[in-house]
């Protein structure tokens, strides 16, 4: 196993070279629309909707990022991650721009819709360039700090948009500066260099020099060695869904349950603060430490995969937020109700943050190497599905039954999860 394993200081080396590709552009990407979703109600009010249609443009970037994760995966497996990257960061320039200079309702919908589309697209050939170039033992800390990366828009993005509309009385701001991070990243994908770069012409040049070694052996189709790699064969999109349909029902179901507990921890949370009375400011505080958590363990559960395996990540984060969830449900009438939703609140942050990464990991772990981008165009579409539901089965409960139940409904999704995970997640280290 010790041969198997990579040199002291490998993985920071290799990390390290990943930043002009990946990690700065999904950094710029995350802060961009961190700046932008929490001010996109304020917009469609400024523009006649009422709360309810609001609250549809703002979700219009989840549904765009949720159908457009299938034909993201054609897209990259036609035309590379790179091309990919670049086309996304284009497109997304004209959603923007349909979102700044909206002067209807539905014209900021669309231009939100396709942003999520393209950001998709973006996402999807960050995950397979990942998957094709990090190796197995240290590709969890590698896939954690894209996570990471975006996260880091969670906590400066709202930061930049409130000095934005500070400094310019104008919500519009936050969407030229997104604008402008969407260009930075579009520079850095186009001119970065591809980290692998050199390798792969080492590798190319190595088969042509062992080429002549063969005594002018010419195979069966009496062509001359080139060296060049075959293309790989197209698979339609239901094709892979189709043939992989085991392990998508399976571990990708438990996946989506875990994207169903993370979305969940954002839809309840502040509704449970209102419910039992706080205010605001100290529900913002207890969220925000309750992320502060979350962001600090983000690099640590890529170091908890790679070395004890994917299981002791994925279980102990379920488990977590289940039984945190499950708890909150039964605290509402406490007197100290306050007290145990900051306690649960931190639990869950917890959780959430020893599987920061996990489910980019697992994805890449049983993406085939044939048709990377359109497996994993799948997988992300089961997870994303998860996330979208959450909040309409959060607000679909507390309409019908009361908050309570939701908040239980969602901490045992978790636990069913947890077993899911348990049951079909290897138990030993990847280099196993």
């Amino acid at each position: 196993m010790s041969d198997d394993s990579p040199p002291r200081g490998a993985a920071g080396e290799a990390i390290r070279r990943y930043w002009p590709m990946v990690y700065a552009p999904t950094a710029l990407y995350s802060v961009g629309q961190g700046a932008v979703v929490p001010i996109l109600p304020s917009i469609a009010v400024g523009l006649g909707a009422d709360l309810a249609v609001a609250a549809l443009i703002a979700a219009a970037l989840v549904v765009g990022q949720l159908f457009g994760n299938m034909p993201a995966g054609v897209l990259v497996h036609r035309i590379g991650e790179r091309r990919s990257m670049i086309v996304a960061a284009a497109v997304s320039l004209i959603g923007v721009s349909a979102m700044l200079f909206a002067s209807h309702i539905a014209v900021l919908g669309l231009g939100t819709l396709l942003v999520g589309m393209c950001a998709s697209v973006f996402a999807l050939a960050r995950h397979a360039f990942m998957t094709a170039r990090v190796p197995l033992a240290y590709r969890a800390r590698a896939l954690a700090l894209v996570g990471g990366s975006f996260r880091i828009g969670t906590f400066l993005g709202p930061l930049v948009a409130a000095g934005l509309i500070w400094l310019t009385g104008d919500e519009h701001a936050t969407i030229w500066f997104f604008a402008i991070c969407l260009v930075g990243m579009g520079i850095l994908v186009t001119f970065g260099p591809d980290p692998e770069e050199k390798a792969l012409a080492a590798e190319r040049e190595a088969r042509l020099a062992e080429a002549p070694s063969e005594e002018g052996d010419t195979g069966d189709t009496g062509e001359p060695v080139t060296g060049s790699i075959p293309a790989a064969e197209r698979v339609g999109l239901f094709r892979t869904i189709w043939e992989h349909r085991s392990v998508l029902s399976r571990l990708g179901l438990a996946a989506a349950s875990l994207a169903s507990v993370r979305a969940g921890r954002q839809a309840i949370l502040p509704l449970w603060g209102l419910s039992i009375g706080l205010d605001p400011a100290n529900i913002a505080l207890i969220v925000g430490m309750a992320g502060a958590v979350e962001f600090s363990l983000f690099y640590a559960s890529g170091q908890v995969m790679d070395r004890f395996g994917r299981i002791w990540a994925t279980v102990p984060s379920q488990l977590l937020m289940g039984t945190a969830f499950v708890s909150l449900a039964f605290t509402h009438e406490l007197d100290a109700a306050a007290m145990w939703f900051g306690v649960f609140a931190i639990v869950v942050g917890v959780g959430n943050g020893l599987s920061a990464g996990a489910l980019l990991t697992i994805g890449s772990d049983v993406a085939p190497t044939a048709n990377t981008a359109g497996f994993l165009g799948a997988w992300r579409t089961l997870t994303d599905g998860g996330a979208s539901v959450t909040p309409l089965l959060v607000s679909g409960l507390t309409a019908l039954l009361s908050l309570s139940l939701a908040t239980g409904v969602v901490g045992l999704i978790g636990l069913l999860g947890a077993a899911a995970f348990l049951r079909w997640v290897p138990r030993y280290p990847p280099r196993r």
